[in-house]
């Protein structure tokens, strides 16, 4: 049987903390940044985690089940 070949989409947008949770960008985070409050762009830093529903999927096209 061949191999599962990881999704190159996937690996470019997500990635695993220690503890197997997916994790992602947040999004509207790549310009009009003037018009967003300070709170709001600092908050759109932080990684966010992907709903269990969806890190199904993602899981699957990076190969790890």
């Amino acid at each position: 049987m061949p191999k599962m070949k990881t999704s190159s989409a996937a690996k470019k947008r997500f990635k695993l903390s220690a503890g197997g949770k997916v994790l992602r960008r947040r999004a509207f985070r790549t310009h009009y940044l003037e018009a967003m409050t300070s709170k709001r762009r600092r908050h759109k830093r932080r990684t966010a985690g992907v709903v269990d529903h969806d890190a199904r999927e993602v899981l699957r096209m990076l190969g790890k089940r």
